[in-house]
Order: structure tokens, then sequence, then C-alpha cells
């Protein structure tokens, strides 16, 4: 048995690792599936729309207060504008850091909502909403959604490159793990760089 056989046994390998921080989060998202399975597509859209909203609303004084300074900058002397600019790059950061917490606060709810949607598309030839005006505007340009009164049709074929292209996948536990993965190495990279 080698030096490198007898960390392993010890630490265990990288992939043992990650999975090991990764499996609370798909616990999560299979809880929260077993909820958001059960919503109407109205109620799976809102879900949805709320967490964007969770998102916007938590880093909301962060954005509203680099606006204030931007539109400040015109207005401040020169030899003051310094002190602008190195408040806003400290509440980007902020911003940042931010997005990191109720990223991974709201992961699980929003794999579960991605996994669900991906399971009626391809048990359905579409989904049907109520309408709203972004619906009505892809109607327009797009033929993979049709209006009907009240009601916004998502079919779930549609021409891509030529091919007609039809949902049928459910995503499985591994590409959840995959996604917690991306969404980590996306933080690291986002608050590095």
């Amino acid at each position: 048995m080698g030096f490198n056989d007898i960390l392993r046994k010890i630490f265990g390998n990288k992939a043992q690792r990650d999975l090991k921080e990764i499996e609370p989060y798909v616990i999560k998202t299979q809880k929260a599936y077993e909820t958001v399975i059960k919503l109407s597509n109205d109620e799976l859209r809102d879900l949805s729309n709320n967490l964007k909203q969770r998102i916007q609303d938590y880093i909301a004084d962060e954005v509203n207060r680099i606006q204030e300074l931007k539109n400040s900058i015109e207005t401040t002397e020169i030899n003051l504008r310094e002190k602008i600019y190195t408040e806003i790059d400290k509440l980007e950061k902020d911003i940042i850091v931010k997005n990191e917490k109720i990223l991974e606060e709201i992961l699980p709810e929003a794999f579960a909502v991605v996994k669900d949607t991906a399971r009626r598309f391809s048990e359905n030839q579409g989904i049907t909403v109520s309408a709203t005006q972004f619906d009505r505007e892809l109607a327009v340009k797009y033929d993979f959604v049709t209006i009907q009164g009240d009601k916004a049709i998502y079919k779930n074929e549609w021409l891509a490159g030529g091919n007609m292209i039809k949902w049928d996948m459910v995503h499985y536990d591994v590409q959840l793990f995959g996604g917690t993965v991306l969404h980590k190495g996306k933080i690291a990279e986002m608050a590095t760089g």
C-alpha cells in the first residue's frame, strides 16, 4: 500500500469529500421537491418568481446605494470621485457575498422547481399557465408559446438549429450534485475574480 493509498483511507478522495459536502443539498432538494410536485403550474411559476424576488430583495439596499453613488459621480468634484468608486467596489463585493448566502439558502427550492418543470414538460405536450405580458411577448416571437384567451401554453417541442427538439428528461440526483458543484465553483470564481 502506497502513501497516497494511506492518505485516501484516512482522508478520503476529493470526490468523496465533495459528495459529503453536497449531499445535504440533495436531501434538502428532495424534500423541497415533495412540496413542489403538488403545486399547480401557476403556483410553480409563482414560486420561481418569489425565489428571484428574494434574491433581489436581499441585495436591494446595496444595489440602490450603488445607483445613488453612480448618479452622484458627475456632480462630485473630480478629486472626491475616487472615494465614491472605492465605496462602489466595496458594495459590489458585499453583493457577491450576500448573493452566495441567499443562493445557498434557496438552492434546494430552485433545483426542485427546475426538476419539477422538467417532469411536467416530459409528461405533457405542453404546460398551461395564466398568461402574463411576458408570455404574450414570447408568443409573438416564438412558436413554442401560444395564447388562448387568458392562458399561455408552452409546448414541450420546439425548433432548434433546424431540428425538432422534444423535452423528455427529468433531472437525476447526480445532476443536482453537478448543479451544486457548478454553483459553488461560480461563487468562488466571482469572489476571487
